[in-house]
């Protein structure tokens, strides 16, 4: 199925615009998640060979690869992930307020190199509108796999203005976290001006402080809380990171978002925003393998970045992530990558308390 997706439906979707080309994938996802009895058929006879539960966060999750927030940002079809392999997927980035995001285009391709540059902004209907419509698929316990709900600041919010932030993340997080199997907190997007400020150590540590606040407080009990981090720290960054999250009590970290540097042999990807794809694993990598000795593995870590195969996601589980993440990847090996890198992921077994 993959070497048919890059053979025929790659050629046609890379002479389309590629925000209109995701758009077609998505609505794909999404007529799936409306035809319930293929659906079921596809999650019960179609899931990745040998692929076995891990447990990570309290959650039990049914094979080691998610889908990354981005994809689904206004949860429109994460019902179907499951059906095509994913063990987990997390939709957003929401945000209080309903926002367009950046001016277009805002998303490009290098085929030849396999990366993708965009400079989305976090569009999306806003907080309350993805949680009516989470609301209206299957509840807490009923999933196939577990939702993750990305959120992160909105763009007419001043990323000076602390109080102002923690107000805007505490609203999406109220009425996104009951419906969420775990909330991932977006800090490193570099595309809403502003936002990374927000991994430095005084402004991280009293955001994060009020969301574990108002997450121990929730109804139902607390979620599982991910912190999604930016490749483009450096160690003392991410030291005062790991030192927040223990304070905090986060369930773990998410390494990485997109980065704003350009690897060698990406300079002529010229495109303002954040890369992503194959250039990225890299970094993406040492990220992780820092975060998981420095913590000596007692805090969980997703891996995300530049996976576009088993080979690549096994190469973040032997640095010590206990789960990874895809996104760029569909892009260049289509909807069957998910599957592929479960199943070559299934022989490792780790549980995480």
């Amino acid at each position: 199925m993959g070497m048919l997706y890059e053979k025929l439906a790659a050629r046609a979707l890379f002479a389309m615009d590629p925000e209109a080309a995701h758009a077609v994938g998505l609505r794909g996802m999404a007529l799936l998640s409306r035809l319930t009895p293929l659906r079921l058929l596809m999650e019960r006879g179609l899931a990745p060979a040998g692929s076995r539960p891990v447990e990570v966060a309290g959650l039990r999750f049914p094979n080691h690869v998610g889908l990354a927030a981005g994809f689904d940002k206004d949860a429109l079809g994460w019902r179907a992930a499951a059906a095509l392999g994913f063990g987990h997927v997390e939709i957003g980035t929401a945000t209080w307020h309903a926002q367009p995001g950046n001016e277009k285009p805002r998303v490009f391709r290098y085929p030849a190199l396999r990366a993708v540059v965009n400079r989305y902004g976090f569009p999306n209907i806003g907080a309350e509108a993805i949680a009516r419509r989470v609301a209206g698929g299957p509840p807490r316990g009923r999933r196939p796999a577990p939702l993750g709900i990305n959120i992160g600041k909105s763009k007419v919010v001043d990323p000076a203005d602390r109080e102002a932030v923690a107000r805007d993340y505490l609203a999406s997080f109220a009425v996104l976290a009951p419906h969420a199997d775990y909330v991932a907190v977006n800090i490193s997007s570099p595309n809403t001006p502003g936002l990374r400020t927000l991994q430095d150590r005084g402004p991280l540590l009293s955001l994060l402080g009020a969301l574990q606040k108002a997450n121990r407080a929730l109804e139902g009990g607390a979620r599982p809380i991910f912190l999604k981090v930016a490749p483009d720290l450096n160690p003392r960054q991410l030291d005062d990171i790991l030192s927040v999250v223990t304070e905090t009590g986060f369930s773990g970290i998410i390494a990485t978002n997109t980065t704003v540097t350009r690897p060698a042999g990406t300079e002529f990807c010229e495109a303002t925003g954040g890369l992503s794809g194959a250039p990225l694993l890299s970094r993406s990598l040492d990220v992780v393998r820092y975060l998981c000795r420095a913590s000596e593995g007692r805090i969980p870590v997703i891996g995300c970045g530049g996976i576009l195969s088993a080979a690549d996601a096994g190469r973040f589980m032997d640095e010590g992530a206990c789960l990874v993440q895809v996104y760029s990847g569909l892009v260049f090996r289509g909807p069957a990558l998910a599957r592929e890198v479960a199943a070559g992921l299934a022989p490792r077994q780790l549980t995480w308390i």
